[in-house]
């Protein structure tokens, strides 16, 4: 027996998500909107005419034929991956009717990011490790997955061996760990169970210094409105040209927006820091259920040494916290310990939060159909 996989409605879908202590915003019926070029459904597994999982489906067509596409399921589907509440399906029950569905949608590829943690690190464990680069005769690890995690789960390699048995299959990691389109790799702090006062004094010294550093020299953070989104994207698209990535465009920022806060005004939030009245830095925050989001920050160059950025992850940290979230999630770090790659100084910067870095068990793809899968690798190979 298998449960039954059909579309459903974005309400359905709403209702489930409000129902679980939290679901990955890139799964929210809302995010479909947000992804222009892409097709997007909501699909539920049903048992009888209870529903017990659900999930996000982004379709990307093949250019000039749209009946077939890649299926994407970003972060998700929400299902029960580790047996704990129903015991009765392996994940065959779970993905087989899935894949069904998906291939008589037209679907040649699925990708899928199932959202499960495999090991943890400590702050103070990875700095250690950092530490040994330091070590004039010491063979420091180059990469986080050297080192000897905190905590790990069985159940979550065990999970990676059955998808692996049934045909799925993962990309091999490139540079310093990206192998995936979402993270494996995210740095998160705790907050359930702890004062504000416990998570500052978590932080590492240099955060401290640099969260006192800002409010002395007068950096003010407030809430922003959709209309301050215009200002936070000059930020933007000075710290792409600075940082070397290519932008996304105010409008994608203004759709976030629309509909992530259509449903809840307190989805997404728009943090500003002013100094001498002008904007130094600015950060967007998103919120599902206990879990809080840092999705997308920018500075001015000319204001670092005022330590805006900090003083923006103090304030999120804090809005979380009085929101009732259980975690504060920074969102990805790359796989790397070595200080000479230029990668490092994000992992160093998160590391200072004083919470934990997390792998996830990664992306997974199966292939529907061989061929297409194949020209639209090419495809996207030319493009580059």
């Amino acid at each position: 027996m298998s449960p039954v996989v059909r579309t459903i409605s974005a309400t359905q879908h709403r209702a489930w998500i409000a129902s679980r202590p939290a679901v990955s915003f890139l799964q929210l019926p809302e995010w479909g909107q947000v992804k222009a070029g892409w097709r997007s459904e909501s699909i539920g597994w049903f048992e009888g005419s209870e529903l017990v999982g659900a999930g996000l489906v982004l379709f990307r067509p093949i250019p000039r034929l749209p009946r077939r596409s890649l299926a994407y399921l970003p972060e998700g589907p929400d299902i029960d991956w580790l047996h704990s509440q129903f015991p009765q399906y392996d994940i065959s029950a779970w993905l087989t009717p899935l894949l069904a569905h998906l291939r008589a949608s037209g679907a040649f590829q699925v990708k899928m990011g199932p959202p499960v943690p495999t090991r943890r690190w400590e702050a103070e464990t990875i700095k250690a490790a950092m530490a040994q680069w330091r070590e004039p005769d010491g063979s420091p690890p180059a990469h986080l997955h050297e080192v000897v995690a905190d905590w790990h789960s069985i159940l979550a390699l065990h999970l990676a061996e059955r998808l692996e048995s049934r045909g799925w299959r993962q990309e091999e990691a490139t540079g310093a760990g990206f192998g995936d389109v979402q993270p494996r790799y995210v740095f998160q702090v705790p907050l359930q169970g702890r004062t504000l006062d416990e998570i500052f004094a978590g932080f590492n010294q240099l955060w401290r210094r640099n969260i006192r550093k800002a409010e002395k020299l007068g950096v003010v953070v407030s809430l922003g409105e959709r209309a301050d989104l215009a200002a936070f994207h000059q930020v933007y698209v000075e710290t792409a040209k600075r940082d070397h990535f290519t932008p996304r465009a105010l409008s994608y920022f203004e759709r976030m927006w629309d509909e992530l806060n259509r449903h809840s005004d307190s989805r997404l939030s728009l943090h500003l820091a002013h100094v001498d009245g002008h904007l130094a830095a600015a950060t967007l925050m998103v919120v599902v259920g206990d879990h809080a989001w840092y999705s997308y920050g920018a500075s001015t160059t000319a204001d670092r040494e005022v330590r805006p950025s900090n003083a923006l992850q103090w304030a999120m940290i804090q809005r979380a916290h009085a929101a009732g979230c259980a975690v504060y999630d920074l969102r990805g770090i790359a796989d790397t310990l070595n200080p000479d790659d230029h990668l490092f100084g994000l992992v160093q910067f998160k590391v200072g939060s004083g919470g934990y870095a997390q792998e996830y068990v990664g992306e997974w793809d199966f292939i529907l159909r061989g061929s297409w899968a194949k020209a639209y690798a090419l495809y996207q190979a030319r493009r580059g």
